[in-house]
C-alpha cells in the first residue's frame, strides 16, 4: 500500500513548509531541503513530480493494496539527498533516522513517530527510479528554477567530462580470474541443484587460479631477463587451465540435464545457467583477447576490448589530461544554464565524440526551453565545419572556438565582443563539473549495470539543481546568509 504523502496535520510535526532550517549552516544538506520545501509548497509542482515517482513505483501494481511502503515523496526526498550530499546508503539510513529537519520534510517525525529506515529498503525503492522518470524529475526543477529566474535560460554553456565505473584496473589475467571465480562458484552450485558431479573440489580449483595469476603479477612487477618470454609461458598455463574450467562447465548447459520435475528449483536452475552462460562468452571473450594481446602481440582496438566482466559496457576513454590520462567509464554531456542549473544531461553512447552528438543535443535542449537559448559556448572539441554552420542556426551566438593556433588566432582577430565575452566565461563550466564531481558522486559512480550508471548519474545532477535551487530560495531570503552564498558568478556563456 502506497500513498503519495501524509496529508493529515499533526500536533506534534510542523507540516512541511513551516519546518524550521537552520539557515546559518553551511552543509550541503540545507539548501536541498529548502528547495524540497519550496517544491512541496507548490502542490502543482509537486503532484506532478509525485505522479512520475508513482508511475515507476506502482506502474503495473494497485497502490490500495499490500503491505505499508515508503511514501512517494519519501522517496523523492532520501533520493534527491543521497546523492546531492554524495552519501553512501548507510549514512543515508542514519540521517533518514536521525537527522530531525530531514524527518520534518518527510512529514515523519514526532512524539510517536520512530519509523526506521534500513539501508535495503532504501536501495531498493530508490533504484525503481528509472533514467527516463529521473530525467522528468530534473526537467521540472530547471523549470521551477526559469520560472524564479527567467533571464538564466537565456545563455547555457557546455562541456563533457567522464564518470568513472566502478571497476578494477583492467589486466588480460585479472579478467580471466575474475571470469573463472565465478564460472566454479556458478557450476558448484548448478552442480549440486542438477545432482551433478565433478565440482568437488572447486576450491581446490580457486586455489590454482589464483597461484597462476600470483605468478603472472609476479613476472609482470619485476620485469628483468627474457621478461616476454615468461610472461607469454604463464598466460600459456592459466589459459589451458581457463579451456579445462570452461569445457566442464559447458557440459552443465547441456539441454538433457533438465528435468521437467525439479519444481521449486526450476527457476534457480534457470538464473544460474544463464548467468553461467554469460559469464563464459565474456570469460572466452578475454581469453581470446589475452591469446591475441600476450601470446600473438597483437594491437587489439580498444572497441574489441573486455575492460570488466561485471561491467561489460566500460569503455576506455583517453582525454590526455592529468592526473588521469585514461580513464574507465562514460563521457557524460551536460549543459549549464546562466544560473547553474544542470539543464540538460545526456550518457554518451559508446564510442561516440563530443563533436558527433553536439547538435543532436542542443536541438533538443533548444526546443525544450521554446527556443529561448540566445548565446551558447562550447570548447575545442566540439567543433567541425559542419557544427558550426549547424549551431548558428539554432542559437544567435555561438561560441566554438577552432582548433589549431592559426586557425584560432585568425577567428580570435575576428571575434565580436559577445563572442570573446563568452569565451571568457566558458571556463565557469568547470566549475559545475567540479562540484558534480566532488559533490554528487559524479567522480565514480557506485551503482551496478549500466542501467544503474544511468540512474546515479541522474540522481547526481537532480541533486544539484535542487542545491542550485535552495541556494537561489535562501539567498533571495536573505542575502548575506551563509547557507545562500556562492563563490560562483550567475553568468554564463
Amino acid at each position: 500500500m502506497r500513498r503519495a504523502f501524509d496529508p493529515q496535520l499533526r500536533l506534534d510535526c510542523p507540516v512541511v513548509p513551516d519546518v524550521r532550517l537552520n539557515i546559518d549552516c553551511r552543509d550541503e544538506i540545507i539548501p536541498i531541503l529548502r528547495a524540497l520545501q519550496h517544491i512541496y509548497g507548490r502542490p502543482e509542482l509537486r503532484d506532478e513530480l509525485l505522479e512520475a515517482v508513482a508511475q515507476d513505483v506502482n506502474g503495473i501494481t494497485r497502490a490500495d493494496q499490500g503491505r505499508p511502503g515508503m511514501t512517494y515523496w519519501s522517496i523523492l526526498v532520501l533520493g534527491a539527498v543521497r546523492l546531492g550530499c554524495d552519501l553512501n546508503y548507510d549514512r543515508l539510513q542514519n540521517l533518514a533516522e536521525e537527522h530531525r529537519s530531514l524527518r520534518r520534510i518527510m512529514g515523519i517525525d514526532g512524539w510517536c513517530d520512530d519509523q526506521t529506515f534500513d539501508w535495503r529498503c532504501l536501495r531498493d525503492n530508490i533504484t525503481q527510479l528509472s533514467t527516463d522518470t529521473i530525467e522528468r524529475l530534473n526537467h521540472l526543477i530547471v523549470a521551477e528554477g526559469h520560472r524564479l529566474i527567467p533571464d538564466a535560460a537565456h545563455t547555457v554553456r557546455c562541456d563533457s567530462f567522464v564518470v568513472a565505473a566502478d571497476i578494477h584496473y583492467p589486466t588480460d589475467s585479472g579478467l580471466i580470474g575474475d571470469g573463472l571465480r565465478i564460472i566454479i562458484r556458478t557450476s558448484r552450485r548448478l552442480a549440486g541443484l542438477l545432482g551433478q558431479a565433478g565440482w568437488r573440489q572447486h576450491g581446490h580449483l580457486r586455489q590454482l587460479v589464483k597461484s597462476r595469476l600470483r605468478t603472472i603479477n609476479r613476472i609482470a612487477a619485476g620485469k628483468g631477463r627474457d621478461f616476454r618470454k615468461r610472461l607469454q609461458a604463464a598466460y600459456r598455463e592459466l589459459l589451458d587451465g581457463a579451456d579445462r574450467i570452461i569445457a566442464r562447465a559447458s557440459a552443465l548447459l547441456d539441454p538433457t540435464l533438465i528435468s521437467i520435475g525439479l519444481g521449486p528449483a526450476a527457476k534457480a536452475v534457470e538464473d544460474l545457467r544463464t548467468k553461467l552462460l554469460d559469464s563464459l562468452d565474456m570469460t572466452i571473450h578475454a581469453c581470446n583477447q589475452a591469446r591475441r594481446r600476450v601470446l600473438a602481440e597483437e594491437t587489439v582496438a580498444n572497441d574489441e576490448k573486455l575492460f570488466s566482466l561485471f561491467e561489460p559496457e566500460t569503455q576506455l576513454i583517453k582525454r590526455g589530461k592529468v592526473p588521469q590520462p585514461v580513464e574507465f567509464g562514460h563521457r557524460v554531456l551536460i549543459v549549464e544554464d546562466g544560473a547553474g542549473f544542470v539543464c540538460h544531461y545526456a550518457v554518451l553512447p559508446r564510442g561516440a565524440e563530443d563533436r558527433e552528438v553536439v547538435v543532436g543535443e542542443m536541438k533538443q535542449v533548444q526546443q525544450r526551453l521554446d527556443g529561448r537559448i540566445r548565446s551558447a559556448s562550447f570548447d575545442r572539441g566540439f567543433h567541425s565545419p559542419e557544427n558550426q554552420a549547424e549551431l548558428v542556426k539554432l542559437v544567435a551566438q555561438t561560441c566554438l572556438p577552432k582548433p589549431g593556433q592559426v586557425q584560432a588566432a585568425q577567428q580570435e582577430r575576428e571575434a565580436t565582443a559577445e563572442f570573446r565575452e563568452a569565451r571568457r566565461r566558458h571556463a565557469g563550466v568547470e566549475s559545475a563539473i567540479g562540484a558534480l564531481q566532488s559533490g554528487n558522486g559524479q567522480d565514480r559512480c557506485r551503482d551496478h549495470t549500466f542501467g544503474g550508471y544511468c540512474r546515479y548519474v541522474g540522481l547526481g545532477v537532480l541533486g544539484r539543481n535542487l542545491h542550485v535551487l535552495g541556494k537561489v530560495l535562501i539567498s533571495r531570503a536573505d542575502p548575506k546568509c551563509v547557507a545562500g552564498q556562492s563563490r560562483r558568478g550567475r553568468k554564463a556563456a
